[in-house]
């Protein structure tokens, strides 16, 4: 594949293309269309997440989403983005180690969603952390929140 023909970085879509992805992807599953595989990604997470599937089945609505800072609403698109940067991270295992953090979330909480979830959480934590200082993320304080997550939770 030559350069021209790759596909954008992430980096590279503006926000509304990126929520026109979701719904492109959405639509092309309901109505049981070929999927590219970053589609197929996205259609697996939104699948764990029927309260989205309102926002994603039409364009217009996915495109005028408003979360506004702060608000009590959650972005899903934010959320649905966490999820599939977790789950690179867990193909590459990039940080080193995060692939065992999951495995061990995943035993101790029954399930790998709730496991992505808690390392989502871990994730933002640590992006709203560099943001604020104006620093790239620490994938060292990444993991460490994690892992104090993973103790928060005891033997079971």
């Amino acid at each position: 594949m030559s350069t021209e023909d790759a596909p954008p970085s992430i980096g590279a879509y503006t926000r509304d293309q990126l929520r026109q992805s979701y719904a492109d992807a959405w639509r092309k599953h309901v109505a049981r269309s070929p999927l590219t595989a970053l589609e197929a990604l996205i259609v697996d997470v939104l699948v764990l997440h029927p309260e989205y599937h309102a926002l994603v089945q039409d364009s217009p609505t996915a495109l005028a989403f408003d979360s506004a800072a702060g608000a009590a609403q959650e972005n899903p698109f934010l959320h649905m983005g966490l999820h599939l940067a977790i789950r690179e991270q867990i193909s590459i295992d990039r940080p080193p180690g995060v692939r065992a953090l999951l495995e061990s979330l995943k035993v101790r909480l029954g399930d790998v969603h709730t496991a992505e979830h808690t390392l989502m959480e871990s994730l933002a934590e640590t992006l709203w952390e560099a943001q604020r200082s104006g620093r790239a993320p620490d994938e060292g304080r990444y993991l460490e929140l994690a892992r104090r997550r993973l103790r928060s939770l005891g033997a079971r």
